[in-house]
């Protein structure tokens, strides 16, 4: 491949609902500009776009793609994402490289829950767009009535650029209002618009130049004066107010029959910027907040947003240049770990393929291999020139589940295998839950963490089953009690004695306090260390349910020691016993972690949001409503809040989002907590008779 300048290269981001054609699309137009021999099929796994096994099984796309389409003389970088919304990091990370956003609407379907989600993220990062209203070739598709979707739904105004020439079977070509010519298939060869659609061609046509020419004094000027503007002043005036985001232009095709994409080429190239038509990257350099402008000769700027660990092909690590060059063997700094790294052969990402190349200039995507500390979201620039550029905010993954290893083997690289995956994607996490003992990963959702998992069976071959994480709960005191236990062991040698009476009462600022209370010498103070010891240990296992007790203190104000067979182990042993008989007659209760939960919901789901959340024993602090989407503030117990990203997609078809934030602990509730307590004696009987 070519080395293209920055004013010749376009980065685009294909976004839309799951199953709106953005992987064919990116194939035909691929094809169109003469990338491919032929085009691909999802359903037989060879599209250039979904190449990873698991996105071939699935039939749906998983990751983010690159396909760099190369048309007159221009490099079109197409970032191929994931409509599905578990996989929403994945959008983030193209759109956080991106120049613009190419949005596909289903012409069958219109405004979906996928498109609002990453309408909404293409609003944040500021992107100038696209809205392509695709499949205009199937049994169902209705433009009047996509468009008016997105209509209603969009802060930014659209405008058609296009007309569909036909609609559903019928649908053979584009009318383009710029030009004001018929184009059929692919769009490159124009004839002139047939009478049936002159009339609204022609009105469609005005509403376009008037609003090209508020982009640009000049161009308004020469509408005022003549009444209208050439196909070349319609061009300047539209990337003028498109750059703005003033306005969206609307197009029309058929991705999966190639109907538009001549037209749809040209457009991304007319119309969206390049690197060197936006405003540069803020970065933090050590004299503080600089701008970065894309230019060859500036400080060197490199933002890795993607990585990829295989064990065959090894670590591939993809970034986006926002200033200066990069070349093959050359030295980078990466600014986040403070490490040196080296570039070996520098290459050019398409589907599964990766393209050598010299040069890569500033704006452009390429992919290095073989980095050894660098991670997604890391910066890399000169060490001389120390910078980092900012990382996006991704959503806070919701979707927890216990991972066991299956075998010893698996036990021993079940941490670093979990550690890759978490490496490549913002939105995966994990750590261990001491209260539990269990190791949690985080996801946005179920599909998410079952291709999370795939990935580590298939790839690193670690073997792991998944369970619903158990609630961390605590186990507490309400009153003071006592105990005491005497330990005697004789085994013919000498024996082992000691005897600890202690009370036990219930504090709030800590977590544990230990008092020695003991006068008279009836036990010497050197057993003390040992006494907490064993009363630590069995604080940690838990005494009623097998969770660690919390918010006590300990007295020990009496015992025995024996001259010849007291020893520490002795006294560590009846500590613990003695803490357990206190404790239990001190009224021990189960405290559960309550989290606030923040909803945002269409207005019409309200009711039925409520109506579950009673059922969660969740307690209402306040609701409010924006836009069209209520809010409600709830405290809910953690326990009842489990799977609840399945139970609000289900509830608002996918519209529905939270977010959730430990508040405090509350006392569980006998009934529940008698449950618990019994599930807890069950589950050690069973581990005895094993």
């Amino acid at each position: 491949m070519k080395e293209y300048a920055t004013d010749s290269i376009r980065n685009v981001v294909l976004a839309a609902h799951s199953s709106a054609g953005k992987t064919m699309l990116a194939e035909t137009l691929l094809h169109t500009a003469g990338g491919t021999t032929r085009v691909g099929k999802i359903a037989d796994g060879t599209t250039v776009s979904d190449f990873d096994d698991e996105e071939i099984r699935r039939g749906i796309s998983l990751y983010t793609t690159v396909i760099p389409v190369e048309y007159k003389n221009i490099k079109i970088n197409l970032l191929d994402t994931p409509g599905y919304t578990d996989f929403i990091g994945e959008v983030i990370s193209a759109m956080r490289v991106a120049d613009s956003v190419v949005m596909l609407v289903d012409a069958t379907s219109g405004r979906e829950v996928g498109t609002e989600i990453t309408w909404k993220y293409a609003d944040t990062f500021k992107l100038p767009r696209l809205l392509v209203i695709n499949k205009m070739d199937r049994d169902n598709a209705a433009y009047a009535k996509a468009l008016a979707s997105m209509e209603e739904y969009s802060d930014t105004r659209l405008i058609p650029i296009q007309l569909p020439w036909g609609e559903k079977l019928a649908f053979k070509g584009v009318i383009d209002l710029i030009t004001m010519k018929a184009y059929k298939g692919d769009g490159k060869t124009a004839e002139e618009i047939p009478a049936e659609y002159k009339e609204a061609a022609e009105e469609a046509h005005g509403k376009l130049v008037e609003a090209a020419a508020e982009g640009d004094e000049t161009l308004l000027e020469k509408y005022l004066e003549a009444g209208t503007l050439d196909a070349a002043d319609l061009v300047r005036g539209l990337k003028s107010v498109v750059l703005s985001r003033d306005y969206v232009p609307v197009l029309v095709a058929a991705g999966g029959a190639s109907i538009g994409d001549a037209l749809l080429l040209d457009a991304i190239i007319d119309l969206l910027p390049s690197p060197a038509d936006m405003p540069g990257a803020v970065v933090q350099g050590k004299a503080g907040e600089e701008t970065l402008k894309f230019s060859d000769s500036g400080p060197l700027a490199l933002y890795v947003w993607k990585t990829t660990a295989d064990p065959f092909v090894g670590k591939q690590t993809f970034f986006r240049i926002y200033s200066g060059m990069v070349t093959g063997d050359m030295r980078v700094w990466n600014s986040v770990k403070n490490v040196e790294e080296r570039f070996g052969t520098v290459y050019i990402p398409r589907g599964k393929e990766s393209m050598p190349v010299k040069t890569v200039h500033s704006g452009d995507i390429a992919v290095v291999p073989k980095l050894g500390e660098t991670s997604t979201s890391n910066t890399l620039c000169d060490k001389a020139h120390n910078l980092v550029l900012p990382v996006p905010e991704y959503p806070r993954a919701l979707y927890q589940v216990a991972v066991f290893p299956k075998t010893q083997a698996d036990s021993s690289k079940i941490s670093t295998v979990l550690s890759r995956l978490c490496e490549e994607d913002m939105t995966l996490s994990w750590h261990m839950e001491p209260a539990t003992t269990q190791t949690i990963l985080q996801g946005m959702g179920d599909q998410h963490i079952d291709v999370a998992i795939r990935r580590a069976e298939t790839k690193f071959q670690l073997g792991v089953h998944l369970e619903i994480p158990k609630v961390p709960y605590t186990e507490s005191i309400t009153k003071q009690g006592s105990g005491m236990h005497r330990h005697k062991k004789q085994t013919g040698g000498a024996g082992q004695f000691g005897e600890v009476h202690l009370r036990v009462e219930p504090i709030t600022d800590k977590d544990f306090d230990f008092v020695w209370e003991v006068v008279g010498g009836a036990v010497s103070q050197s057993y003390a260390t040992s006494i907490q010891k064993g009363i630590l240990a069995t604080m940690k296992e838990g005494v009623v349910a097998g969770y660690p007790v919390s918010g006590v203190r300990v007295a020990v104000f009496d015992g025995k020691e024996h001259p010849v067979d007291s020893k520490p182990i002795a006294f560590e042993v009846a500590g613990r016993e003695a803490f357990k008989i206190a404790f239990k007659e001190a009224n021990p209760v189960l405290n559960e972690p309550i989290m606030l939960v923040r909803i945002v919901v269409p207005e019409d789901h309200m009711g039925d949001i409520l109506g579950d959340l009673n059922t969660r024993r969740a307690r209402v602090m306040g609701m409010d409503s924006e836009k069209g989407y209520s809010i409600v503030t709830a405290h809910v117990p953690l326990a009842e809040m489990q799977r609840y990203t399945t139970t609000l997609r289900s509830l608002t078809g996918g519209r529905g989002m939270f977010t959730m934030d430990f508040d405090h602990t509350e006392v569980v509730p006998a009934h529940i907590a008698n449950e618990i307590i019994a599930a807890r004696a069950k589950e050690v009987s069973e581990k005895k008779e094993e």
